[in-house]
């Protein structure tokens, strides 16, 4: 029997006492950022590097071989149309460049574990809350609240691969058309933890990987209860960042122009929602309603034909029109004409995620 779906949770319907679960979707009002159309050259270099991409039929590691080895279903999925033109524009559009950050992101995703990390695994880290994966922004990016001041563990490796986890647990949270996340980080001490400041050597390792594997992801960094350590901090770490990054950080604003209100955690945020952390009841509903996402889009990228290049549009919902055509309906395939028909619908709609042959 298939497991029922939980229903939508929204910020309304927790008003008589604290939210405890994530909102699984943003307010009407928020509407994702417009991606411009591809420019004929733009278009050219896409088609190379995917061309490229579908080439890849191995992953090789720098550990001495130990993960290298033919490239699985799962790293074909994440080879999306937007995944590849995130690495060209983040490169310029160097095809050559951005084909070699594919390859060794494959690599570090291997070597780094991220697909094993279970929350099993992580548990012991979220325990406090010092991670909170809440609410959407204007433009329907999820927020991805740290507060460093909720510290529970000793520096470990498993603090990155916590961080990480939940990066990968935003991505999951995105509606279709969103591609960015918002980082939402509060410095405010507390009575276990007096300094919220973060190691220059965890930064420097977090920053790395973010701009090296995550590139495009970023929407803002929105930074409140700043003290004048953590101040210190970043101004040694700013020169590791990229000039892009650096201007995404907002400091000690009013962060209601970026998050709604009904969105926005009231805790020191000045937000609306009235959000308490629980656990034992949001650690399993994150996991469940993102693994829940990841299952209906692996099961679209399949009924469409398992290609890399697929749209994370059409993957997240957006459409039911894959880049080849394909109509999903949620059972198996149509016939050509009824395609045919359906890519003739939603060009015509003129939307802004239009469905582009590969």
């Amino acid at each position: 029997m298939a497991s029922q779906e939980a229903p939508v949770v929204t910020a309304a319907a927790a008003a008589a006492e604290p939210l405890k679960v994530p909102l699984e979707a943003p307010t009407p009002e928020s509407t994702p950022e417009p991606r411009p159309d591809l420019t004929p050259d733009q278009q050219a270099k896409y088609t190379t590097l995917l061309e490229r991409a579908r080439a890849i039929s191995e992953v090789k590691c720098t550990s001495k071989g130990k993960h290298s080895g033919p490239l699985a279903e799962h790293e074909r999925a994440w080879l999306t149309r937007e995944c590849i033109l995130r690495y060209l524009r983040a490169t310029d559009w160097a095809v050559e460049l951005s084909e070699q950050r594919l390859r060794d992101t494959l690599a570090w995703r291997r070597e780094y574990g991220l697909d094993g990390f279970t929350p099993e695994y992580i548990s012991p880290e979220q325990e406090t809350g010092k991670q909170v994966i809440l609410g959407f922004d204007r433009h329907a990016r999820p927020c991805q609240y740290l507060n460093p001041g909720r510290q529970n563990t000793d520096p470990s490796p498993r603090q990155i691969h916590h961080l990480f986890y939940m990066v990968e647990r935003v991505t999951d949270m995105m509606p279709p058309g969103v591609e960015k996340l918002n980082l939402m980080i509060n410095f405010k001490p507390s009575a276990k933890r007096q300094n919220t400041s973060v190691p220059v050597s965890t930064a420097r390792e977090v920053l790395h990987i973010l701009q090296s594997h995550y590139p495009e992801r970023l929407g803002k960094a929105l930074i409140i209860n700043v003290p004048w350590y953590v101040r210190g901090f970043f101004k040694i770490i700013q020169p590791f960042m990229h000039p892009v990054t650096r201007e995404k950080l907002k400091f000690n604003e009013d962060m209601r122009r970026f998050v709604p209100a009904a969105q926005l955690w009231s805790a020191d945020w000045d937000g609306e929602l009235d959000f308490e952390y629980d656990h034992a009841v949001y650690w399993p509903a994150l996991n469940d309603l993102c693994r829940r996402r990841r299952d209906e889009r692996l099961a679209r990228w399949r009924a469409a034909g398992s290609q890399v290049g697929e749209s994370e549009y059409y993957l997240g919902g957006g459409t039911d029109v894959s880049v080849s055509g394909f109509k999903y309906t949620g059972g198996g395939n149509v016939s050509l004409v009824e395609e045919k028909m359906a890519v003739a619908a939603t060009l015509e709609s003129g939307g802004a995620h239009q469905v582009v042959a590969a």
